[in-house]
């Protein structure tokens, strides 16, 4: 078996997944837990985000330190080129969130956000694209605040459908 000459950068990634988790871990210990929460707080998520990643991670050191995952560059040649459209896409869905989350609310923000990504993804039914996304961002608020009572961004919408926050 030849030497992976891109070990290095595998082994930086997969060091990187596993940071990433146990800082997901720190960041979910942190988090201010009300004594009301009996079972499942609001630390439950974001542990289980931290978990998934440290096994990630662990996995990929192990697989990067047995030789890596990535192929010679010989092998990329054939590859197609990088579709700079759908990245830009990608991170203009985004950036728009975090600019309309504050101003518009939830649902607007994830409407947005799901029709770019779609369009990244190569969607030309922009219509349908965002009628779906707004009944999925406003089923998700729905969800979160009405039934679970976690508030995750209110605005114009929001306002309109349930009435002015308490």
């Amino acid at each position: 078996m030849r030497e992976n000459p891109h070990r290095g950068a595998d082994i930086a990634v997969a060091i990187f997944v596993l940071l990433t988790g146990l800082l997901t871990a720190w960041q979910a210990a942190v988090i201010p837990a009300s004594p009301l929460y009996a079972q499942v707080g609001p630390k439950a998520i974001p542990f289980l985000v931290a978990a998934g990643l440290v096994v990630l991670g662990v996995a990929l050191t192990v697989v990067a330190l047995r030789g890596g995952w990535s192929h010679d560059i010989e092998e990329l040649q054939g590859a197609p080129p990088v579709n700079w459209r759908a990245i830009g896409l990608l991170l203009a869905s985004l950036l728009a969130n975090i600019a309309l989350i504050v101003p518009f609310g939830f649902t607007v923000a994830a409407t947005v956000q799901f029709a770019l990504v779609c369009a990244a993804f190569g969607s030309r039914s922009h219509l349908r694209n965002l009628a779906i996304a707004f009944v999925v961002s406003l089923g998700a608020y729905a969800l979160f605040v009405k039934l679970l009572g976690v508030n995750i961004g209110a605005g114009v919408i929001e306002a309109l459908v349930f009435g002015s926050p308490e």
